[in-house]
């Protein structure tokens, strides 16, 4: 049954209003790099508040000056709101994931690593795009048919082209296959097209793949890794945890190294975007993922992990989007300043 697995991640979406293409993410880094400022004392429209790149060596991940966070900072700071435009600075300064749309990917992908390859910087890129994903629940969807995904992957792959890139690969994916919650009559060609992906995208020469492992509250290393060999892992960089989830990164850690026990000693990266007070354990349990309340964004993204098993801590989801309409939020993946503005002002 979908709800009784209580530590699963069903988290996606793509984000409504405030998200912006790849390709206006370029226009808006290009902006900003050009120095335009608005209108300046003529009057008219602000501009947002430029967004700086963190120091490359810490974390090599492009900030998006025009992202949703970023968009609420001008906002706050035009009605003279400084304290919450305070409070989503400290999302908005932060490189997070672009989760690519199922529409045009090539051009889109083209836009965000552009726009970082202009600042000396990577684009972090999130696929969720895999055929039946997510069974059918707040962001039910993707690519109608196998052909259909493996044309979508090109396009993506055309789009990053000889440009820095980190994947992280289909968030719940290979899960799905080891709960149940994917029928049986999926199992293979979704192998087959993790495997694929996989193969495709390391034909960019400056390319690194994450394949998502799902969370330490979901399933066990013993569960996983024979999964995670079928799929490919050999020929990926690692494995993705905690994407979209609330494990603390003690715990994210100790799973981590004992699923790489058993896939060659692979590393792998942890979303620390929300797991500052780890999982919510109010209110039904079935829903303890979607939307919980009092919980604090975490580590903020670097390379500098102090574990040579720990690649990087990534945002890959992205803080104050929405997981889902529940305890009052919008869609899933829509920006909900009201969250955001908890997740921040609980960040210690």
């Amino acid at each position: 049954m979908y709800g009784s697995y209580t530590g699963r991640s069903r988290t996606r979406g793509r984000a409504a209003g405030l998200r912006t293409t790849g390709t206006a993410a370029a226009l808006g880094a290009a902006l900003l790099l050009a120095g335009c400022s608005g209108d300046g004392e003529g009057g008219g429209k602000k501009s947002a508040p430029t967004v700086e790149q963190q120091p490359k060596d810490k974390d090599p991940y492009w900030v998006n000056p025009d992202g949703n966070a970023a968009r609420q900072v001008a906002a706050y700071t035009e009605d003279g709101d400084e304290k919450n435009a305070e409070l989503i600075r400290r999302i908005a300064r932060q490189p997070v994931g672009e989760w690519i749309s199922p529409d045009n990917p090539e051009a889109e992908v083209k836009g965000v690593t552009e726009a970082a390859a202009a600042v000396d910087r990577d684009a972090l890129l999130v696929l969720y795009n895999i055929p039946h994903r997510d069974c059918g629940q707040f962001s039910k969807g993707g690519a109608s048919d196998g052909n259909a995904y493996r044309a979508w992957l090109d396009g993506v792959a055309k789009g990053i082209g000889d440009r820095s890139a980190t994947v992280i690969l289909e968030p719940d994916a290979l899960l799905h296959l080891v709960d149940g919650c994917t029928p049986q009559e999926f199992h293979e060609e979704r192998y087959d097209l993790l495997k694929g992906a996989i193969q495709r995208l390391k034909q960019q020469p400056a390319t690194k793949v994450y394949l998502d492992a799902g969370n330490a509250g979901w399933q066990s290393p013993d569960a996983l890794y024979q999964p995670l060999q079928r799929a490919g892992i050999a020929e990926a960089d690692g494995f993705s945890l905690n994407v979209s989830n609330f494990q603390t990164t003690a715990v994210s850690t100790e799973f981590g190294k004992k699923l790489s026990e058993k896939i060659g000693g692979k590393p792998f990266v942890i979303d620390t975007s929300r797991n500052g007070n780890g999982p919510y354990t109010g209110g039904d349990p079935a829903e303890s993922w979607c939307n919980p309340p009092g919980r604090a964004l975490g580590e903020v993204p670097t390379t500098r992990t102090g574990d040579e098993l720990v690649d990087a801590y990534l945002w890959v989801k992205r803080p104050g989007e929405s997981d889902g309409d529940c305890k009052g939020g919008p869609k899933a993946g829509a920006w909900w300043p009201e969250y955001a503005l908890g997740l921040a002002g609980a960040t210690k």
